[in-house]
């Protein structure tokens, strides 16, 4: 039987018409993956993969399109070129990352000067503040307390230490300006 005519078969889920076929085809599908992928190991695989694919979707095999083989060695190209594709990217992503690794996409002695400046600049700007409200700010925001905490803290109502945050937070933007 010819390869269009066992695919037919194997579309109707004929097992022994899958094994003709696997005999007929497997070779030639072996050698054009070889050809695309090179590696025999990973050949073979996408081989297997081809002709496992060849049972699941055989249904999908028109015959007015083209003969079976041409058909199956289409597959087996796309699965091929995907495999080496797939490889290269992954050898791209490895080579991106040991860069990466070996260096840093920043200046870690600038990054720190940088850093030492910037908290400079922020005690400048805290000790332009009034002391209540430097007390409020450092609460909150070096001590992690929560508003309702820096006024139990500082025995002052609610109300009073939120405008004392919101007078500090203003001066601290102001002052901060020149940093941004």
């Amino acid at each position: 039987m010819e390869a269009d005519e066992l695919l037919l078969l194997v579309a109707g889920g004929n097992h022994q018409a899958f094994e003709e076929l696997y005999g007929l085809v497997s070779g030639p599908v072996f050698g054009l993956v070889r050809r695309v992928v090179r590696d025999p190991a990973q050949s073979e695989e996408v081989a297997q993969e081809v002709l496992l694919e060849l049972w699941r979707s055989a249904t999908k095999f028109d015959p007015d399109r083209g003969s079976a083989l041409s058909w199956i060695l289409t597959l087996a190209h796309r699965r091929a070129v995907d495999r080496v594709r797939s490889a290269r990217a992954a050898g791209e992503r490895e080579q991106r990352e040991a860069w990466r690794a070996h260096f840093p996409a920043f200046d870690q002695v600038t990054e720190e000067v940088e850093a030492g400046l910037e908290r400079e600049w922020v005690r400048r700007c805290l000790d332009r503040l009034t002391e209540l409200q430097r007390q409020s700010v450092t609460l909150a925001y070096y001590e992690g307390y929560t508003y309702r905490e820096v006024a139990e803290r500082l025995s002052l109502p609610l109300g009073t230490v939120k405008t004392r945050m919101r007078d500090g937070l203003t001066r601290m933007r102001e002052c901060l300006g020149g940093v941004a």
